[in-house]
């Protein structure tokens, strides 16, 4: 499908700076702009909850060409705050496809704009970092969006996973697996409770700000503090939960959002990075090991690398080859592990998913 006479649209950065487009459907959204330069995923991409508040930039010239499957999705309908693109295809070709993108997206309401040079975006934000932003073709109304604009919370300080977490509790897996996890949902993707599922565990999936008391009452042999959007700092019911997992030395696996918690947990700072990483062919090296893994990441904040290597209970496992930045640690004392980026992929390679084995082992040296 070509799209003819789209109304023109335009991304608007809070330095000033502006990117002309088309709007696929029209409106206006604010949110923090950054980019994800997979290849491939983006259904994932535009449903994984980490991605709440962002306006996602895809790097990706063809967006839409292979359509959209309900197998294929994170969470329960779209995280994303905005989408924009250079091409644009409502055109699909695929055999378990079950629509066109367009119209997924039109149902959800997202404002998409296409024929924007991305590259450039991608550059300008690579180089003058991640900044709030708005997309909109209500160009007539423009002062009153800049103004608007102008109220947006920065990314610091902000706390997002009350936005994303389940309001309940539910259950995942056979109730008679060997295994019993109990997870706490910052903006968990169903990936990471399928391949915890596929390792024969029975996951219950707890709200945000549950306590560890309440956690307890599962009877757990291992918990799990997932990914998730926002800045960590905020979320001090889960550092509390983190440190008394620690305390008790009790099974403790925590991926992204829930890596920076684990840190927190330990007196380790957090930082809001440059521009973030986002994609799926991210080199990590494990220092353990010595292998190179090409992973999937998606995150903007990062843990203080140098504090953990100062801190006597703590050790880095892995290292992000293209910045030198942390990407996993380990606690040398207690039963206790964590990476920043993501072993269930979805999109993304499977270097990583050797750690969902990992944490069943620490469960089972722990029984």
């Amino acid at each position: 499908m070509e799209y003819k006479n789209l109304v023109k649209a335009i991304l608007l950065l809070e330095d000033g700076t502006q990117f002309i487009g088309k709007a696929v459907i029209e409106g206006t959204s604010f949110g923090e702009v950054c980019f994800n330069t997979g290849m491939s995923g983006y259904q994932e991409i535009f449903t994984d909850p980490s991605y709440k508040g962002q306006l996602m930039v895809a790097a990706n010239v063809h967006i839409g060409n292979y359509g959209i499957s309900e197998l294929e999705m994170e969470s329960e309908g779209i995280k994303i705050a905005g989408l924009i693109t250079r091409n644009f295809s409502s055109d699909f070709s695929r055999v378990k496809a079950t629509d066109s993108l367009f119209n997924w997206l039109k149902q959800q309401g997202l404002v998409v704009l296409t024929e924007v040079d991305t590259r450039a975006v991608v550059q300008y934000v690579r180089d003058n970092g991640a900044m709030n932003a708005v997309i909109t073709s209500e160009l007539d109304k423009l002062d009153e969006i800049k103004e608007k604009l102008k109220q947006i919370p920065s990314m610091k300080g902000l706390e997002l996973a009350s936005k994303v977490s389940t309001k309940e509790p539910y259950f995942v897996g056979d109730e008679n697996a060997t295994y019993k996890i109990a997870a706490l949902d910052l903006g968990i993707k169903k990936n990471i409770l399928r391949n915890l599922a596929q390792r024969d565990c029975y996951i219950k999936v707890f709200p945000f700000d549950t306590t560890f008391e309440t956690m307890q009452t599962f009877n757990p042999d291992g918990y799990f503090l997932s990914n998730g959007p926002g800045d960590p700092e905020p979320l001090t019911n889960a550092q509390e939960v983190a440190k008394q997992i620690i305390d008790q030395n009790l099974p403790l696996f925590g991926i992204c959002l829930g890596h920076q918690i684990i840190a927190l947990a330990n007196g380790i700072p957090t930082l809001k990075m440059h521009n973030g990483h986002r994609g799926i062919n991210h080199p990590v090296k494990n220092i353990i090991t010595g292998k190179g893994e090409i992973t999937s990441q998606n995150h903007g904040f990062v843990v203080d690398k140098q504090a953990v290597e100062l801190h006597p209970d703590l050790e880095i496992t892995h290292l992000h080859l293209n910045d030198d930045t942390l990407a996993g640690m380990r606690m040398k004392y207690k039963n206790c592990f964590s990476v920043q980026y993501h072993p269930e992929a979805s999109p993304g390679p499977h270097d990583s998913s050797y750690l969902f084995d990992q944490f069943i082992e620490n469960i089972q040296k722990n029984k």
